[in-house]
């Protein structure tokens, strides 16, 4: 690493303290720092002239107008495999474009030779957490955005050109919690092409999530082919494109040095390609859960199952099978279904109270064991391709709360819906989503669903609205594997 200061927490000392966090040797990390030994225990060499070996990874986090003499010194010393470029000044305003122009000009240069020399990662970016790699090179402190390094991660990897857009999803989103989260910055060398061409063929991801701004030249043709390719894989691949407007052109521009292109021809592309499309931030965190969630699950159709004990969310459910970007229908139980609900609902004395139709309006009076109960019937029933299920948390009869005074309101009861519904969704190949419209007392209830393999939303809407676009683009997907001879 070079930029880490000695003396206070810039961006280099914080690269420092996340790397060695991680869990990394570091015996295998050196400090290019003149007029320092060591750093928290990490051996320093005045210059790259003095490391005396290749190193596999360089991490770049000085200023911007000491770059392309720096990348200049790397590629002539051959002492890096790989090279991430951290700051930002490179290409993105109109006064950074020479220099921009200037280091990618000394990256071709040496790519045409033989050895082909480093590849470089950046610049403008946040760099690399690989939990796999056991290395994490962002530049953002544990007090801003801890981390649970020591939770199992998901076989799943996110690409980013905004290092921001990836810091916010994890801050809000900790359960997805994916393998690899990769900043490309201004793609000065590697690109979006390049990295989906390389997670196309993973054996440690299935599911890769992209947030893209703009496309070097010719590279979204490559990109679209890698997703197809990964598609035929088995992967999911999930999008996101920024730059729909002029506006948001505009903006891309400023913020990555991106040219956005023609949005509806890149969408259209990309979609043909399999990915799974998201028009709005929402969309894509939950398309990005459902993905690593569900991505061992069967889609056999678009036939929604929609439970709740409340009224309103019934109704909701309802009002959200439609919209001007997908339709889903609502499934007609198998009389066998129905017949087992009536009897829950009779021994319940509830039949009085609900009807048996679909929406099933439950009512605030059905308890733990009637919202279970129907959920294993309807995961069974073959008229049912998906369950959207309202856990009610704030009826007096459902066990909803972590450390509660009443013992009857505990989640922790092996017979509360929660813990049963973990079973039911693990043993079923249905994709079963939970809906827990609550506040932040409910948090607890919502973390033990999402650690065990549940997803969970905090309003049925939007519930309804992942599940009918996440079934359309794996069908979709279905469709291309078939039509393209793969198993």
């Amino acid at each position: 690493i070079i930029g880490v200061s000695s003396t206070r927490r810039n961006f280099g000392r914080i690269i420092l303290d996340n790397v060695l966090a991680e869990g990394y040797n570091k015996g295998d990390v050196v400090i290019i720092r003149e007029g320092c030994e060591e750093v928290d225990g990490v051996r320093c060499v005045p210059s790259l002239d003095a490391l005396g070996h290749q190193m596999d990874l360089f991490v770049v986090a000085i200023a911007a107008q000491h770059v392309p003499d720096l990348v200049g010194k790397v590629i002539e010393l051959d002492c890096a495999k790989s090279v991430m470029l951290i700051p930002g000044g490179m290409g993105e305003t109109e006064g950074s474009k020479k220099r921009a122009e200037q280091v990618i000009a000394c990256i071709d240069k040496k790519h045409a030779e033989t050895d082909g020399g480093p590849v470089f990662l950046g610049a403008n970016c946040m760099g690399v957490v690989s939990r796999p790699g056991g290395y994490d090179t962002w530049f953002i402190p544990d007090e801003k955005l801890p981390k649970d390094r020591n939770a199992p991660y998901q076989r799943a990897a996110l690409i980013s050109q905004s290092g921001a857009f990836m810091v916010f999803r994890s801050s809000q989103c900790p359960e997805l919690n994916p393998a690899y989260m990769i900043s490309m910055g201004n793609q000065t060398d590697l690109t979006l092409g390049d990295m989906i061409h390389y997670f196309k063929d993973s054996e440690e991801v299935d599911v890769i999530a992209v947030y893209a701004e703009g496309f070097n030249d010719l590279d979204g043709l490559e990109f679209c082919r890698s997703v197809r390719q990964a598609v035929m894989n088995g992967k999911e691949v999930v999008f996101y494109k920024a730059g729909r407007t002029p506006e948001g052109k505009c903006a891309t521009s400023g913020h990555t040095a991106s040219l956005a292109g023609d949005y509806m021809v890149c969408e259209s592309c990309v979609r043909q390609a399999g990915a799974i499309v998201a028009r709005t931030f929402q969309e894509f965190q939950d398309l990005f859960m459902l993905a690593e969630k569900l991505s061992k699950k069967n889609i056999r159709g678009d036939r929604l199952a929609a439970v709740s004990g409340a009224g309103f969310e019934a109704v909701g459910m309802a009002d959200s099978i439609q919209s001007d970007d997908y339709d889903i229908e609502l499934a007609k139980f198998n009389p066998e279904s129905r017949e087992a609900i009536a009897e829950i609902l009779e021994e319940k004395r509830l039949q009085e109270l609900v009807t048996i139709q679909n929406p099933l309006d439950l009512t605030p009076g059905s308890n733990d064991y009637v919202h279970a109960s129907i959920a294993e019937i309807l995961a069974k029933d073959s008229a049912v391709d998906s369950i959207v299920i309202g856990l009610d948390p704030l009826s007096p009869s459902m066990h909803t709360l972590a450390e509660p005074t009443i013992p009857a309101f505990s989640m922790e009861d092996e017979n509360s819906l929660g813990k049963r519904l973990i079973k039911i969704v693990n043993s079923s190949d249905k994709p079963i989503l939970a809906v827990v419209d609550g506040g932040r007392l409910y948090d607890p209830l919502r973390d033990m669903l999402l650690a065990n393999g549940v997803p969970v939303f905090p309003v049925c809407d939007r519930a309804v609205a992942a599940i009918a676009l996440y079934s359309k683009a794996r069908m979709r997907a279905d469709v291309i594997r078939l039509t393209h001879g793969c198993d």
